[in-house]
């Protein structure tokens, strides 16, 4: 074969190869499409597996890695502890992982880390998720639920200690806990977890002031602070008062929401003078 030959031999290659890549990028695209559909109607299974044609024919489609990992995370159920529910989970965190491989846009790794977050959160995965939670705090400073979540996990690390020294004792959930050396164990399990939750719920509603859910978490955590101060009577006292305190503006804050939104339940924005 002379040169000339070899050149068209190796164009028609080139070529075919770019028609064959092509090609599949649109037949991924239309199974993303195909898989979206059957997603919005709740057939998860079938849009699974759309998903993963589109991901089979184009890897670099991170859209349909996303609608992946988020469909098998809709099949998990949380609490219910059994081999196929749980893979569901790891699937869905396997293919978040990926996503993140890819280096995708900023917004796309703050969805593919809000997705391990929380099913690692519903798994009762408590560091993993809170590892998570951080690594979204780092790239979206200004998310208050973000701060939020991070707070319901410090609250619930800390609660587990709390309830346990209560049932070593032989004591009631609402009793108040005196025995001085369990009070010096519990601040030293929940000190720095309370510390921490209260200021990432601080920073919530600094970011959100009405938010109500935080306001709430702000009393069950300045609760948990007073359990441990069986040393200091004026600062447990203190602490439950801004526990109740907290009560009120949480109470007051939902009435507000709830007369803005009137029947309908939707707050709107008058923008009548």
């Amino acid at each position: 074969m002379n040169k000339s030959g070899r050149i068209l031999t190796v164009l028609a290659v080139l070529l075919a190869l770019f028609s064959t890549v092509g090609c599949n990028k649109l037949r991924a695209r239309d199974q993303l499409n195909k898989g979206v559909l059957s997603y919005k109607n709740a057939k998860y299974e079938e849009a699974i597996e759309h998903f993963k044609n589109a991901v089979d024919l184009d890897p670099s489609l991170t859209n349909a890695r996303l609608y992946l990992a988020t469909a098998y995370a809709q099949q998990y159920i949380p609490g219910a502890d059994s081999p196929d529910n749980n893979r569901f989970a790891e699937q869905a965190i396997e293919v978040f992982k990926q996503v993140l491989d890819q280096h995708p846009p900023q917004q796309q790794q703050i969805n593919s880390l809000k997705g391990i977050a929380s099913l690692y959160f519903q798994q009762k995965k408590f560091d993993q998720a809170q590892q998570y939670y951080q690594q979204i705090a780092q790239l979206d400073p200004n998310d208050p639920e973000t701060y939020y979540s991070l707070a319901v996990i410090d609250w619930m690390e800390a609660y587990q200690p709390d309830q346990k020294a209560r049932a070593e004792l032989g004591m009631k959930p609402t009793d108040e806990l005196k025995d001085k050396k369990a009070c010096s164990a519990l601040k030293q399990a929940n000190a720095q977890k309370v510390e921490d939750g209260i200021q990432n719920l601080q920073k919530a509603l600094q970011l959100r002031p009405d938010y109500d859910d935080a306001m709430a978490y702000l009393n069950l955590l300045y609760r948990q602070r007073a359990e441990y101060e069986c040393d200091d009577a004026g600062a447990r006292k203190a602490d439950l008062k801004s526990a109740d305190d907290w009560v009120d503006k949480t109470m007051a804050t939902k009435k507000a929401k709830a007369e803005k939104a009137g029947p309908t339940g939707i707050i709107t924005t008058d923008t009548t003078q």
